[in-house]
């Protein structure tokens, strides 16, 4: 008896502990590396230097071109506002969710290189992507500009495997490259403005909006 006794005590230990770990895999709120399918990138679940978490990825494409892949890092917040809707019927509410948690909260993108690109023409496309978006002084994106600029001239451009870093806030925009910062642009509009890129409805990473409400909120 003592026997069975034991037996069954190791028997329900060991599916406690399954149940566990099923649990804790099952986590919707669980922060874990994060895979762009189409060209492989990798995201890290933090960023090093940020208390922010990785809540979505996607690509920026030009036609056929996969120029770089970006994610997107935001405080655990954003995760739990948007597992309160359904990516069917509360779409455009997560949508809205999503590119408030811009305005409210500091929040991150990561770029990673996929084509190569020349420093003028990196600078300058992420330049005319802010312009029309912004609100602020012109002077402030000729300023991004420059800080991307820097960053990818000396390397010869922006290469494949090159990242960028913009750390969002509603102080502005700070930017690095390769894990170096080029400095920042205190501008609250600038800020809002480089969010928008990937954030509103005319965002160049339709993808990245996608996986954010396709991650974390419900069927």
């Amino acid at each position: 008896m003592l026997f069975l006794h034991q037996l069954f005590v190791l028997v329900v230990s060991g599916l406690a502990l399954l149940l566990t770990s099923a649990a804790a895999k099952m986590d919707p709120m669980t922060c874990s590396p994060m895979t762009e399918t189409s060209t492989g990138s990798i995201f890290p679940a933090k960023l090093s230097d940020k208390n922010l978490e990785v809540i979505g990825v996607g690509v920026r494409r030009k036609g056929p071109i996969k120029v770089y892949s970006v994610g997107l890092y935001a405080s655990e917040k954003l995760k739990q506002r948007l597992s309160t809707l359904s990516r069917t019927k509360d779409k455009a509410t997560a949508l809205a969710s999503l590119r408030s948690a811009a305005t409210e909260e500091d929040v991150s993108f990561l770029l990673k290189m996929n084509w190569k690109v020349g420093a003028e023409k990196m600078a300058s496309a992420i330049a005319d992507a802010v312009s029309p978006r912004h609100t602020g002084k012109p002077s402030q994106v000729e300023e991004l500009k420059g800080l991307i600029f820097t960053g990818v001239a000396g390397k010869g451009g922006a290469t494949p495997g090159t990242t960028f870093q913009f750390d969002c806030s509603k102080k502005g925009v700070d930017v690095s490259v390769d894990g170096k910062s080029q400095g920042g642009v205190s501008s609250s509009e600038l800020s809002k403005a480089f969010c928008d890129i990937y954030l509103d409805d005319k965002s160049v990473s339709a993808s990245l909006k996608d996986n954010c409400i396709d991650n974390w909120s419900m069927p």
